[in-house]
């Protein structure tokens, strides 16, 4: 295999001088992928120890999380998504950690609720969303996507490592959709061995459109990100093997994407009872066609999920910087970025220490 790694600019490099860029139009990067989709994470911590992104036996009870002062306020994560509006961007994502563990939430999504043209949307493990989910949709959000990994409460456990109970989960999901924040998508990370029996049960649950109006499952392959899940390509199993299991007792035909840039594969089902989607970043890359930042909970700019380092946007706002600085800075990361990890991932990529999805956001 060849040891290749993904390019990466440190922002020592680009700013000072922020010159570089003229602080206004679109953001394309080297490859020619312009910045629509901007993923903020709100918080690094969770109340689940998934064992794909979280494992107990590294984020325990003294794992060092990041203290209060670090984070962004909501202010600040308010004026950088702003310039990423102005620059062209149209979807903004909440994420962590566990979003709705963030003191007053819905206060932020009131802010960015502001922001014109933009879709404004949530990522959550459900736990909270029964509670949460009027007072999100009063304050503007549009939509969520609720990670749920097994509908039987035995593997559903396991996965968490927490004991929380699905019927929670699946509580919350009937609280979003009673909300009005849908399609509700729901997000199955597929692990080979650990929860793939559970991948027709999914299917079979949330298929029908008129029992279940907008619950939209996409399968997720088992990723390499961070360095703290132990990732082996033996317990990854490929998007197509998923569609081949459902399809031989549902049938299912292809369909296009909602928009360009859409990392989930679409599958309808043929008696037109709903769909699914499968995103498949291990066995079918999709780096060409990426659109995606992640500003992490204390502000670093990463330009891709399986990322090493990333940029300091927090300085830059707690230095005084002006709008159309900050702005440039923005215009010259994303001018030099040539991500593609995914595109030439190997066994020592896969074995090099990443910023840990739970501090960025999946």
């Amino acid at each position: 295999m060849n040891n290749l790694v993904i390019p990466l600019t440190d922002i020592r490099s680009i700013i000072p001088p922020i010159s570089g860029d003229d602080s206004s139009g679109s953001l394309k990067d080297t490859r020619g992928r312009v910045m629509s989709d901007l993923r903020i994470s709100v918080t690094d911590r969770c109340n689940f120890r998934c064992v794909y992104c979280m494992p107990k036996t590294v984020f325990g009870r003294d794992y060092p999380f990041l203290p209060h002062g670090d984070l962004l306020s909501f202010e600040e994560i308010f004026r950088i998504a702003r310039l990423f509006v102005e620059r062209g961007v149209s979807k903004i994502r909440l994420t962590g950690g566990e979003p709705l563990l963030r003191r007053n939430i819905e206060k932020l999504v009131e802010m960015l609720a502001t922001l014109p043209g933009i879709e404004l949307t949530l990522t959550t493990n459900g736990s909270l969303l029964r509670k949460k989910a009027q007072s999100l949709h009063d304050a503007g959000l549009q939509r969520v996507t609720v990670s749920l990994d097994a509908l039987d409460d035995a593997t559903f456990r396991k996965m968490n490592d927490v004991d929380f109970p699905v019927s929670q989960v699946l509580d919350g999901i009937a609280a979003a959709e009673a909300a009005g924040l849908a399609p509700v998508k729901v997000n199955m990370v597929v692990k080979r061995g650990t929860n793939d029996h559970a991948i027709l049960q999914m299917a079979r649950h949330f298929k029908g459109s008129v029992t279940k109006p907008g619950h939209i499952v996409r399968f997720i392959e088992y990723m390499d990100v961070g360095s703290s899940n132990g990732w082996k390509l033996d317990e990854v199993l490929s998007s197509s093997a998923v569609v081949g299991l459902i399809n031989n007792e549902m049938p299912l035909e292809a369909i296009g994407p909602n928009y360009p840039g859409e990392v989930a594969e679409r599958w309808r089902y043929q008696d037109g009872s709903g769909e699914i989607g499968v995103i498949s970043s291990v066995t079918q890359a999709f780096c060409s066609s990426c659109t995606r930042a992640r500003l992490s909970t204390e502000g670093k700019l990463y330009t891709c999920l399986f990322a090493q380092s990333g940029h300091d946007l927090r300085a830059l706002l707690r230095a005084g910087r002006s709008d159309t600085e900050i702005s440039g800075a923005l215009g010259a990361i994303w001018g030099v970025r040539s991500d593609r990890y995914s595109e030439i991932r190997t066994a020592e990529t896969a074995a090099q220490k990443k910023i840990e999805m739970s501090y960025i956001g999946g």
